[in-house]
């Protein structure tokens, strides 16, 4: 029986040029892994939301308002999700019917909203992210606005919007703030009732300007005839106080002319003027003449002048 024998050869595992690729590669597949691990470790949250870090599928405790920036995470088994805490818009149109059965065709509201961002955690468990809408918003939106239209008139709620619009806002705000949910605002952008009634509402208020305008106009002309009676009676009053200080006055000068009648003569020198009247005519009534007499006509035979001088005689 001839016997085999196996012999080893220190070179006969060697593989020749491939034995260095096949260590690069080895390497190179590491630092891949620690790349990517390292890559899946970090997490950046934009500005104007807020980070919730899951492990396993659960919210971590007290991780569930990381800040903007970066944030660090086990890889592949804790992951980051980024909520947006900046306002948001809800805008819906749908019908109402006023106290007195109007049909408001048209209603359409805008609802501006922020989440709590204290009680994120409530809103992802209690009600999910992308259910609040369909969940909170509509139901509650849809519930509070019908009933606040519902309780007022048609004519009213046109005449009374903005306290309408304040009333929901207010209502909302207190039953949103249960589900976490902020309200920052809430506009009524449009109503509109049927052709029929809007007229008739137009017609109404054209009436009551045109009515509001004519009480003020005969508010004023009451006024207009008050101050003319004022200016009336201050006039008389004036008038009278004037004839009271006249009277008053001519009594003075009486009584000084009583104790003193040779005033009366010294007041005719004091005034005169030195011209004498002059006599125009014939008979017992001449017309006299004061002052110029340059102008009278000399060549008619009726006219005769007499000049007397107040030293004449009898």
């Amino acid at each position: 029986m001839s016997e085999i024998k196996f012999t080893t050869d220190a070179k006969t595992g060697d593989q020749g040029p491939f034995k260095g690729v096949s260590k690069f590669s080895g390497l190179i597949f590491i630092v891949a892994i620690l790349g990517i691990l390292v890559f899946n470790s970090f997490k950046i949250v934009n500005e104007g939301y807020l980070g919730v870090k899951y492990r396993l599928g659960a919210i971590v405790e007290n991780q569930d308002r990381l800040p903007a920036g970066l944030n660090i995470h086990i890889p592949f088994i804790e992951t980051i999700a980024q909520i947006d805490i900046r306002n948001q818009i809800y805008e819906v149109q749908t019908d109402a019917y006023t106290f007195d059965t109007q049909n408001v065709n048209d209603l359409k509201m805008k609802l501006v909203y922020a989440y709590d961002p204290a009680k994120l955690t409530d809103i992802i468990q209690n009600i999910g992210i992308d259910h609040v809408s369909a969940k909170i918003l509509a139901p509650n939106v849809a519930r509070i606005s019908k009933n606040a239209i519902g309780a007022v008139r048609a004519e009213d709620l046109v005449q009374t919007r903005a306290a309408v619009q304040t009333k929901i806002e207010e209502e909302l705000r207190e039953v949103l703030a249960t589900h976490s949910i902020l309200v920052t605002e809430f506009a009524i952008e449009n109503i509109q009732f049927d052709e029929a009634f809007e007229q008739s509402i137009q017609e109404k208020v054209i009436a009551e300007q045109e009515a509001a305008r004519t009480v003020n106009r005969t508010a004023q002309r009451r006024e207009e005839a008050r101050q003319v009676e004022i200016a009336a009676d201050a006039e008389a009053y004036r008038v009278k106080i004037a004839a009271e200080a006249q009277a008053t006055a001519i009594e003075l000068i009486n009584q000084q002319l009583a104790r003193s009648p040779s005033y009366i003569e010294y007041l005719k020198v004091e005034n005169w003027n030195g011209i004498l009247p002059i006599a125009i005519g014939e008979g017992v009534n001449p017309f006299l003449v004061l002052g110029d007499t340059s102008n009278l006509p000399t060549s008619s035979p009726q006219a005769q002048v007499q000049a007397a001088s107040p030293t004449t005689g009898s």
